[in-house]
């Protein structure tokens, strides 16, 4: 398996965990894929709400997931958590669906740019849309919205959270693009890669079979060793 720095976020508001990061190297390998193409080397149950979609930009996602929940609502803790992002991770927001207020604006699509993250996925709205497409920050959200939140301070960093009906714990896998959201562990990882590799396999196949004989074939064939 691909694993190499640990890492580890204190002084949080609430209880926080170390998770392993994955390597640069699996990354790269996931990012070649599609995140249906993902799915189909996943199974069922990894796959996003299909209401969160990229709102800025169409870049492509791919990054260990530090995760924030928070009340319905409740927006200050998310400052706190981009503060702790490093390189390549991809903030995670479980705001519980809410989009009559705002999660993320320009100034938080700033910072973590300057932090060098990969992404931020919401389970909920954003704001300040021309400001968040001038930052270039990727942004996938549920929605777009003029509201703020509450700033009471409440929620946690790095427990596992459910966001768009997905359970996510701190150091998953997040892929994201023009599809949709998806998340697996670092742990199937690998597994992933080999089955979405066959189901690509055997699409190319049939595609070439079609071809070569001028019949439909509405299902995959199986290729004969």
């Amino acid at each position: 398996m691909d694993i190499t720095e640990r890492g580890v976020y204190m002084d949080a508001l609430t209880k926080n965990e170390q998770f392993l990061r994955l390597a640069r190297e699996l990354i790269e390998r996931l990012r070649r894929f599609t995140t249906p193409e993902i799915c189909d080397g996943a199974g069922l149950y990894h796959s996003m709400d299909y209401r969160i979609k990229p709102w800025i930009g169409r870049t492509k996602i791919v990054g260990p997931a530090v995760t924030v929940d928070v009340p319905s609502g409740e927006g200050s803790i998310v400052s706190d958590a981009i503060s702790e992002l490093q390189e390549g991770d991809v903030l995670v927001i479980a705001g519980k669906g809410n989009c009559d207020c705002s999660y993320w604006g320009d100034h938080r699509s700033i910072c973590a740019s300057l932090q060098k993250a990969e992404g931020v996925v919401i389970d909920g709205a954003f704001r300040d849309l021309e400001g968040c497409e001038e930052a270039g920050f990727p942004v996938y959200a549920k929605g777009l919205t003029c509201g703020t939140a509450a700033k009471n301070g409440a929620g946690a960093i790095n427990l596992p959270v459910s966001c768009g009906g997905v359970s996510v714990k701190p150091g998953d896998i997040v892929i994201g693009d023009v599809n949709g959201v998806c998340v697996i562990s670092l742990e199937e990882a690998e597994a992933v890669i080999e089955r979405a590799l066959k189901k690509i396999e055997t699409q190319q196949y049939t595609l070439a079979e079609m071809e070569r004989t001028g019949k439909v074939f509405t299902k995959m064939l199986k290729k004969l060793n």
